[in-house]
């Protein structure tokens, strides 16, 4: 049966005590709302809509980073998680299958758990997603009759026997969205708040004759973000959990605790990554690379057999293929390095092709910033750049060609010759000698003064 998301993503988030909406707080470098749709893109939804609300630009443009289809619904006043539901309907107009609720601020639900949800929907016409909590808390309660839900009851309305119960309501309910929308359309708002909860569905389903059942998950699952303080929680709960499937995953971590991963990062079998390594958005590391100790990688791809670090830098659009070396304090931007090439010392390579086997020295930097506009640097095959090379860009240097050390590249170097852009050395004698005496002469006259 198709399927479809509904993901709640239109709060305020004010106990973060940010003007950032709460669902675009970053958790392992991408925003929680990013978390949200990956775990229910493992359903492989025919339609996915976010409602929006505090700040509906950011977090719609937010939302189609991650899945360009998506579609966006407003929910202009904030008045229940039932009123927030009842903004997709338009959204899911025509659509005929089950509906998942999801929640932009609840980023550890697995697809796993969504899989069991939508396989339980062939005994029941909603399911509800609940969790046995260790401190229930004040969490809603889930009033179970045999295998059937009865009803959700809120801690501020339980009886002492309800409060009792340790099986709690993770919001996330799954149904024919058409059956959904029909029990929304049943739900008052004589409460408290004054809201239309969607908890209340379970309840008028049950009334209509209709089966609810649950599906249990782990607690860790269920961890909603209110605070910076469970943002910084969930942070090293995250980590933990890419820790742990990186090891499982045989890749070697010789320090886990001091590695941070993002949400997106890729590691095959056998890499090896050493001790405080920051992995940022977009990172790809193939089987066999070394990452050593102290590197920070963002937006880049490091090929089989690839080494890097320690103390390196890797930005967005850095491609090192098979067997490149990348050593300490070298930092490459937007540049594709070709099978075995090395850039091992104290360099910048940004906006630049390096050919294969090439060896760029020590202090190299590939000027492409004029002030306006990046320029390329493009060298080819078997270079040997010559430590302390300026190579202003644009420029190209031909395959097994060759710079001086200490020179200033302006123009193109011809394939296997040696270019010197060097200043002319001049020796004056005796001049050092005669030049720190007045100095020292200048300093001491100024203490005496």
């Amino acid at each position: 049966m198709s399927v479809s998301l509904v993901i709640l993503a239109a709060g305020l988030g004010s106990r973060m005590n940010s003007e950032r909406p709460k669902v675009l707080h970053p958790l392992g470098g991408a925003p929680l709302l990013a978390h949200a749709m990956r775990a229910g893109a493992a359903l492989g939804p025919e339609r996915v809509v976010v409602v929006t609300g505090h700040g509906a630009e950011a977090v719609a443009k937010a939302a189609r980073v991650e899945d360009p289809d998506v579609l966006i619904a407003h929910q202009v006043e904030q008045r229940g998680t039932a009123h927030a539901v009842a903004q997709a309907r338009q959204g899911l107009d025509g659509f005929e299958g089950d509906a998942v609720v999801l929640y932009g601020d609840t980023p550890f639900v697995t697809g796993d758990t969504l899989e069991r949800m939508r396989d339980a929907r062939s005994k029941h016409a909603v399911v509800v997603l609940g969790f046995e909590a260790a401190d229930p808390g004040r969490y809603g309660r889930l009033v179970m009759q045999g295998d059937q839900l009865e009803r959700i009851v809120e801690f501020k309305d339980a009886t002492e026997d309800e409060r009792a119960i340790r099986l709690c309501n993770s919001g996330v309910v799954c149904a024919d969205a058409m059956t959904l929308f029909q029990l929304i359309d049943g739900v008052g708002n004589e409460n408290a708040s004054g809201e239309y909860y969607l908890t209340d569905i379970v309840a008028i389903a049950r009334q209509k004759g209709l089966s609810v059942g649950v599906v249990r998950c782990d607690e860790a699952e269920t961890l909603g973000i209110n605070t910076r303080a469970e943002l910084a929680a969930a942070e090293t709960a995250f980590q933990a959990r890419k820790r742990a499937e990186a090891l499982d995953d045989g890749v070697t971590l010789i320090a886990p605790e001091t590695i941070y991963f993002a949400l997106d990062t890729v590691i095959g079998r056998d890499a090896v990554v050493g001790p405080n390594v920051v992995f940022g958005p977009g990172v790809t590391i193939e089987s066999e690379a070394t990452i050593r100790a102290y590197c920070h990688l963002e937006g880049c791809h490091v090929s089989r057999g690839a080494t890097v670090g320690p103390f390196a830098r890797l930005r967005p659009g850095a491609e090192l293929a098979e067997d490149v070396h990348i050593g300490n304090f070298v930092e490459i931007k937007n540049a594709i390095l070709d099978e075995g090439a090395k850039v091992n010392h104290l360099s910048y390579i940004g906006d630049a092709d390096v050919g294969e086997k090439t060896n760029i020295g020590a202090g190299t930097i590939t000027c492409n910033y004029d002030g306006v506009f990046k320029h390329r640097t493009t060298i080819g095959k078997r270079v040997f750049i010559g430590s302390d090379t300026m190579l202003v860009a644009p420029v190209t240097l031909g395959d097994d060609a060759m710079t001086g050390s200490g020179s200033v590249i302006t123009g193109d170097v011809p394939a296997g010759a040696l270019a010197l852009g060097r200043a002319k050395q001049e020796n004056k004698p005796g001049l050092a000698i005669r030049l720190m005496e007045r100095l020292r002469a200048l300093k001491a006259k100024k203490k005496e003064g």
